[in-house]
């Protein structure tokens, strides 16, 4: 009988070859780890491209109303949000699937459409998120790297997914880290170049900031369009995004996905933010305001930004070192802001805010540039 005589000897499971084979690293270092290193919390929080301006009111008395009766379970089909997603995008609601954020619906779609060896494309230092997709499930990575100008190479990328034919592609436009953004008329032009099977995965997190935005197609079997309200509608940490897709991949994700891990919570404050347009107007128009400000700032104290259509500004410091000592000065200073990892390794990237809270930024900037 278990328990009686001699201790049990238990082995310790092993994790499957996939799991094993991916190196042990964390994808994001958050500012609450750093501030637990500093002892001390940041007092700017431009680091993760986070909302200053915050949520719809309206959004946050909803999810509030929500969280009162949150004993219940949420509705596992969303229905009401996704209704309200198709009606805006001229779909039916069988075209919308919801996730916890961009980053479930990445893992979503590799579990569904990226079989163990097959290769996806990306680019180098764009949002790792999907590169963890990728590993997770036995995927191949490749990239293209960025211009010289710091954007993303349509006419390149096409070319090496023609040559490398990957199963899936991800692009993110407009881009981060970069900001830069390519219009609709761009974007058909390199989607028309691609395989007739390869996936696309369209990342518009930030595409409340851009200047225009193609309408969504429900016939496009092969273009996936990922969007979030961790951004303009500032719900970052209530974790919620949707995917505009072919009626076939929301089935296919129906069969894998966590039927109650968008809670009502979340379902609520989406809902009510996307009917708050005068909110979501408000904000766009401040932080474009506030962004070309501090870019011109930033000029005239020899920092060239680049071309940027997001709520943040990718700031060229002049060398990898150099913005190290930035990003590290600036932590000093109790400011929170994130360095590029792979390309772009010689700017930082600051988030947008209020014009008294950039202000505030710009003083401190200037403490702790040395050059």
């Amino acid at each position: 009988m278990f328990g009686a005589g001699k201790p049990y000897s238990f082995c310790m499971p092993e994790p499957s070859s996939i799991v094993s084979a991916i190196p042990a690293t964390t994808p994001f270092v958050g500012p609450e780890t750093l501030e637990r290193e500093m002892r001390k919390h940041f007092e700017l929080r431009l680091g993760a491209n986070e909302s200053l301006f915050g949520a719809s009111p309206l959004a946050i008395e909803a999810m509030q109303r929500q969280a009162a009766i949150g004993h219940f379970y949420g509705d596992p089909e969303g229905f009401e949000l996704r209704s309200e997603i198709a009606a805006r995008h001229d779909c039916a609601i069988q075209n919308v699937v919801l996730g916890s954020g961009i980053d479930e619906l990445l893992m979503l779609f590799c579990r569904a459409y990226l079989p163990v060896g097959d290769s996806a494309l990306t680019t180098f230092g764009s949002y790792p998120t999907f590169e963890y997709a990728v590993q997770s499930v036995g995927g191949k990575l490749l990239y293209d790297i960025y211009s010289d100008a710091g954007t993303i190479d349509l006419e390149s990328m096409a070319h090496f997914a023609l040559v490398d034919a990957p199963q899936v592609l991800y692009l993110a436009n407009p881009d981060n880290p970069s900001g830069t953004w390519h219009g609709p008329d761009a974007i058909a032009e390199f989607r028309s170049q691609l395989h007739r099977d390869i996936l696309f995965l369209l990342d518009e997190a930030y595409s409340d900031f851009a200047p225009e935005v193609a309408p969504f197609d429900p016939s496009d079997t092969g273009l996936v369009r990922l969007r979030t309200f961790s951004k303009g509608h500032g719900m970052a940490g209530i974790r919620i995004g949707f995917a505009l897709c072919h009626a076939e991949h929301v089935s296919a994700l129906n069969k894998i996905r966590m039927h109650f891990g968008v809670s009502s919570v979340a379902q609520a404050g989406a809902l009510a933010s996307l009917r708050d347009e005068d909110h979501l107007a408000r904000v766009v128009s401040e932080t474009i305001r506030v962004r070309d400000w501090l870019a011109k700032e930033m000029l005239a104290l020899g920092f060239p930004s680049l071309p940027s259509q997001t709520n943040f500004l990718t700031i060229q410091i002049g060398s990898k070192e150099r913005a190290e000592d930035v990003l590290l000065g600036l932590r000093k200073q109790s400011v929170f802001i994130r360095k590029p990892m792979k390309a772009l390794d010689d700017h930082i990237r600051v988030s947008i805010g209020p014009q008294s809270v950039m202000e505030e930024f710009l003083e401190r900037f200037r403490k702790v540039c040395p050059f």
